[in-house]
C-alpha cells in the first residue's frame, strides 16, 4: 500500500474549511444532558451481557499543570501547589471503585492511558496509589501485555522518574515538546532544554519502553520554515517511534490562555501552509509513514501495520489498534464509549466531588447512537483511518443501496473526485494521495449533523 501524501496547495486552499476531527461520530457537539448516569449504567449492563464482552480501555484524566502554556486548549488546573492533587486523587480513586463495580469480572483491560493536563504533575507515590486502585477494581493482566501509556511534560521527569514510571508498568510514553526553538518556547511560555529532552529519549530507549512519541505543534508564534526545519531535524535525530504534529488553532475567544499570545508573531496562513508541507515531505523522506490527522509512525509501528490491514480505528486518544475495546473514561471532562454510546464526565472538580459524595458516577451528558449514526460512524472511521471504503461490504452488512442512501453525499463528493481527492467506483471509495490531508473534508460529506449546526465550533481542516 502506498501511504505517500501528495501536497497540493491549491486544493488545500480550496477545501480548507471548518470541520470536526472525528475522534467520535457523532461529535461531542451532539452530546445531550438528557443522557445521564442511569443511561450509562444501562449500557454497561448491556455490554456485560454480550456473548463475548469487549475488553476494556481505561482513560484517566489528570488536569493539573504547574505552569500555563499559552497555546493550550485542554481542560486543566494551573497550580504550583502539589498538595492540591491529593484531594483529586481521592475522588479519582472513588470513581475508579464505582466504575469497576459496574463491569463484570471477566472484562479484561488491554489498554490504559493517562492524559492531562500533566499526569507527571503527580509524584511517583501518588501514581502508584492510583495504579493499585485500578488493579484492585479492574482485571489488569500482570504479564506486561497491557498497553500502558502516559503523556509527559519533559520538565517534570529525570532519569530516575522515567525508570520509576517504567517499574510502575508504563510501557508507552509521549513527550510534549511542541518546538525545540528557544524563541518559540518563550513566546508560548514553555521553555525546556533540548539536551534534557534528548537525554529523556535516550533514557526511555535504554529502559525499553515499547513506544516513544514526540508531540510537536505548527503555527505557533515566531515559527518559520527555517526554525521548524531545525526542530524536525532534531526530532528525526532522536528517532521516536511516533510523531504527532498538531495544528495550532488560535481561538482566544474560546481559550483564555491564548490571549497572551502576540498575534503579530503568528506565522501567516501561507507560511503555516509551507511549514505543514515541510513536515509532510521531510518526515516521509526520513522513513516515517503519514497515518493521518497529524500522526506519523515508523514503517514497523503497529499503527502502520493496522492501517495496511484495514483495521485501524480512531477514538478520543487519537489513532488506535484497540478497535474492539469499550473505553472507560475517568476524571473530569473525560469522554468514554461503551457499546454504541458516548458519555462525558462533569467539567469541574467541584461538580466531580458533588457527584462522588453521593456515590454517583459523574456522567453529565452523552448520546445513544441511532442505527444511522452507527452506519455513518463506520464510513467515517474507514475513510479517516484506512483511506478507503468497501461499498459492497457495507451494503451487504447494512442491507442498503449505498447510491440511494447516500445520494446527496455522493453528489457532494463528485467535485472532490473531479479534483482528484478520491476515486468513486461502484464497489468502493478510495482517498488518493492528494486527498489524504483533506480526509476530514471528505468525511464531512457523510455527517448529517453538519447541516444543522454552526461549523464555527470546529477548527480548520488544515
Amino acid at each position: 500500500m502506498n501511504n505517500k501524501v501528495i501536497f497540493n496547495k491549491d486544493l488545500i486552499r480550496r477545501y480548507d474549511t471548518l470541520g470536526p476531527r472525528y475522534t467520535s461520530y457523532p461529535t461531542a457537539v451532539q452530546f445531550s444532558t438528557d443522557y445521564n448516569v442511569d443511561d450509562y449504567a444501562g449500557w454497561v449492563k448491556h455490554s456485560n451481557e454480550d456473548l463475548i464482552p469487549a475488553p476494556l480501555s481505561l482513560y484517566l484524566h489528570i488536569p493539573f499543570c504547574d505552569t500555563i502554556c499559552y497555546y493550550c486548549g485542554c481542560s486543566k488546573v494551573i497550580t504550583k501547589d502539589k498538595s492540591k492533587a491529593a484531594h483529586y486523587i481521592q475522588l479519582l480513586k472513588k470513581e475508579i471503585r464505582l466504575q469497576g463495580a459496574l463491569f463484570a469480572g471477566d472484562r479484561k483491560v488491554t489498554q490504559i492511558h493517562w492524559g492531562g493536563g500533566t499526569p507527571t504533575f503527580l509524584n511517583d507515590n501518588e501514581i502508584y496509589e492510583i495504579i493499585e486502585c485500578i488493579r484492585e477494581n479492574f482485571q489488569v493482566p500482570a504479564d506486561g501485555s497491557v498497553e500502558f501509556g502516559i503523556e509527559v511534560d519533559p520538565r517534570t521527569v529525570d532519569q530516575q522518574r522515567l525508570k520509576n514510571l517504567n517499574n510502575l508498568g508504563f510501557n508507552r510514553i509521549s513527550f510534549g515538546v511542541q518546538d525545540f526553538d528557544p524563541d518559540v518556547q518563550k513566546s508560548v511560555n514553555r521553555v525546556q532544554s533540548t539536551q534534557q529532552i534528548k537525554q529523556h529519549i535516550h533514557d526511555a530507549r535504554d529502559l525499553e519502553y515499547k513506544s516513544i512519541n514526540i508531540d510537536l505543534m505548527y503555527g505557533l508564534p515566531k515559527q518559520t520554515i527555517h526554525s521548524f526545519q531545525q526542530t524536525l531535524n532534531t526530532t528525526i535525530e532522536l528517532s521516536p517511534d511516533r510523531i504527532a504534529i498538531y495544528n495550532y488553532a488560535h481561538l482566544p475567544e474560546m481559550f483564555k490562555p491564548q490571549r497572551r499570545i502576540n498575534e503579530e508573531e503568528l506565522p501567516s496562513a501561507e507560511e503555516k501552509l509551507n511549514i505543514l508541507q515541510l513536515c509532510i515531505e521531510t518526515l516521509q523522506n526520513s522513513g516515517y509513514v503519514y497515518i493521518g490527522m497529524d500522526h506519523f509512525a515508523k514503517e514497523t509501528d503497529a499503527l502502520v501495520q493496522a492501517q495496511k490491514e484495514g483495521s485501524l480505528q480512531r477514538n478520543f486518544q487519537g489513532y488506535s489498534t484497540n478497535a474492539e475495546c469499550d473505553m472507560v473514561a475517568m476524571g473530569i471532562t473525560a469522554i468514554g464509549r461503551i457499546g454504541d454510546n458516548y458519555s462525558q464526565n462533569v467539567r469541574t472538580i467541584d461538580e466531580y466531588e458533588d457527584y462522588l459524595k453521593k456515590d454517583i458516577i459523574p456522567v453529565f451528558r452523552g448520546i445513544e447512537l441511532e442505527d444511522d449514526d452507527i452506519l455513518r460512524r463506520e464510513i467515517i472511521n474507514q475513510l479517516m483511518c484506512n483511506n478507503k471504503l468497501d461499498i459492497k461490504k457495507l451494503e451487504d452488512k447494512w442491507g442498503i443501496d449505498f447510491k440511494t442512501y447516500f445520494k446527496t453525499s455522493l453528489e457532494n463528493l463528485q467535485k472532490m473526485a473531479t479534483d482528484g481527492l478520491l476515486k468513486i467506483e461502484k464497489s468502493k471509495l478510495t482517498i488518493t494521495g492528494t486527498g489524504r490531508l483533506l480526509a476530514r473534508s471528505i468525511c464531512m460529506q457523510f455527517d448529517r449533523y453538519l447541516q444543522k449546526e454552526n461549523n464555527n465550533q470546529f477548527s480548520r481542516v488544515i
